[in-house]
């Protein structure tokens, strides 16, 4: 049985990592490559980062440069949550090391059109990289298998502004382009990391001792376990990216989930970045968006555990 072909859009910073490790890591995935946007950190820094995670889990998958900020306004990063570094700023070496090109959204197009119907792509971070990709070549909407975004939130409020969850939020633009699209995607949202991809430090403690990749992906948590500690109400903190990446990986652990239409808000309103979720079918607009509400969480940490714990050598 072939592997599946993954292709990851990521701003690399501490849960970016993480999802990195639990895809390369996965014997059934062939990850065709990675592209970077700017974030949680700069698309340099998310470069390095990506570059430094990759060697880590001794893969060799090439990770392509990608938009270095929104489409149409200044680029707001998340160190305060992640760390200057994205990376917790534990002193990893995160510099000097050679990216594949500085071209991610052509890099994507051709990955996909390359094996069209069966790539499978995961995005992790703001939607501009699929916003050009989608501009430079529309036929990649009938050519992708399957779109998971981790982006948006169906039921909670946001993270970052009373109604906006942070990857919509930064490029909202970009996340408009890509939910009106006709792209059909789905939206693991950061309302389902809340509610269930909350590691707590008692299980914090029991991912480090795995061994290496445990130790890796819990340091690096230290500022975002410290930012959920003053600033929400969360006990611990959170992984919204290997959530998201669990799904991709396993659709089955999703336990609700529905059809519905989904869009962004851009602009520079109040609501700038709200995901809206057309529960009732008021819009008229057909369904783009498999809305995932709530998944198996022992499964999700059995996934984790699987990918923390492997030595197997990367893609």
């Amino acid at each position: 049985m072939s592997r599946r072909k993954f292709f990851i859009d990521t701003d690399t910073a501490t849960d970016d990592a993480v999802a990195l490790v639990m895809a390369l890591q996965h014997p059934d995935i062939d990850v065709l490559g990675i592209s970077t946007v700017a974030g949680n950190c700069t698309v340099e820094q998310a470069t390095q980062n990506a570059l430094y995670t990759r060697d880590l889990v001794g893969s060799t998958v090439p990770v392509h440069v990608g938009a270095d900020g929104p489409l149409m306004r200044p680029l707001q990063t998340a160190h305060h949550v992640h760390g200057k570094d994205g990376m917790g700023d534990i002193g990893l070496p995160l510099h000097s090391r050679e990216p594949a090109s500085h071209r991610g959204a052509q890099a994507m197009i051709n990955a996909i059109m390359d094996s069209p119907g069966d790539v499978e792509l995961v995005t992790l971070g703001p939607l501009t990289n699929l916003a050009l990709a989608l501009r430079l070549e529309p036929a990649i909407v009938g050519a992708l298998k399957r779109v998971v975004t981790m982006g948006g939130t169906a039921v909670l409020p946001g993270n970052i502004t009373p109604l906006a969850e942070f990857n919509f939020w930064v490029d909202p633009e970009a996340a408009a382009i890509v939910t009106n699209s006709g792209l059909h995607f789905e939206m693991a949202g950061w309302d389902i990391s809340a509610a269930h991809a909350v590691i707590h430090d008692e299980l914090a403690a029991k991912l480090r001792s795995l061994g290496t990749l445990g130790q890796f992906a819990v340091d690096i948590q230290g500022v975002l376990r410290e930012f959920c500690r003053t600033e929400t109400v969360l006990d611990g903190f959170d992984l919204p990216d290997p959530l998201a990446m669990a799904i991709a990986l396993d659709p089955s652990i999703v336990t609700r989930e529905a059809q519905h239409f989904v869009e962004v808000i851009p602009g520079d309103s109040a609501a700038r970045g709200q995901t809206i979720v057309d529960e009732r079918g008021a819009s008229g607009n057909d369904a783009n968006c498999r809305v995932i509400y709530e998944a198996d969480r022992d499964r999700f940490l059995d996934m984790l555990h699987q990918a923390l714990r492997d030595a197997r050598p990367g893609n």
